[in-house]
């Protein structure tokens, strides 16, 4: 410290009220907490517990648990582009309505994703005809008229359809839609 800062030091301590250092007041520090233990007792705690979970996480994944909802390749759906199989030539059914004969010509096309589904729908189209042709025979034209009625006839098929691969030893999940091309009713 210089002479200057000492003169200055001095005058403002005269200004303050203070005339040595004896007199400042000092702030005492605040008592230690007696609950520092605890807080140490709580880490070790904590970090004891995630150990624990670590080690339990790690024989988990060691002992093959993580393979338990893994499927494997040969079940899980085939993710290749859409295959359609037509089923040609178009239904042609007749059936009553109100005392008249009303007639209903459908073409319908199946969607799979799956060759081997795709082989089973060609082996047994005549089966599958047979099976939508006496669907389609027994609807009734107040139904079919409406949106909903033909919708609901669409899950039908795909029922039927799904029916005919299952009974042949396929996957009847594999036959994933229905889908009527053409839906003309007299």
């Amino acid at each position: 410290m210089g002479v200057a800062d000492v003169l200055t030091s001095r005058t403002l301590n005269a200004t303050i009220g203070f005339e040595s250092m004896a007199e400042i007041p000092v702030l005492e520090p605040a008592p230690a907490e007696k609950s520092g233990g605890k807080s140490k007792r709580k880490l070790i705690i904590i970090i004891s517990a995630v150990a624990v979970l670590a080690a339990a996480g790690g024989a988990w994944f060691m002992l093959g648990a993580h393979k338990s909802h893994q499927t494997p390749q040969a079940e899980a759906a085939p993710h290749g582009p859409p295959v359609y199989v037509a089923l040609d030539p178009p239904f042609v059914v007749n059936f009553e309505a109100q005392q008249l004969v009303r007639f209903l010509q459908v073409t319908v096309q199946l969607m799979s994703r799956d060759p081997q589904t795709v082989e089973l729908l060609h082996a047994n189209d005549p089966a599958i005809r047979n099976d939508l042709l006496m669907l389609f025979g027994n609807q009734r034209y107040e139904v079919i008229a409406t949106r909903e009625g033909k919708e609901t006839l669409r899950k039908q098929a795909l029922d039927v359809a799904r029916h005919v691969v299952e009974q042949s030893g396929g996957k009847p999940d594999r036959v994933e839609a229905v889908y009527f091309t053409s839906f003309v009713m007299q």
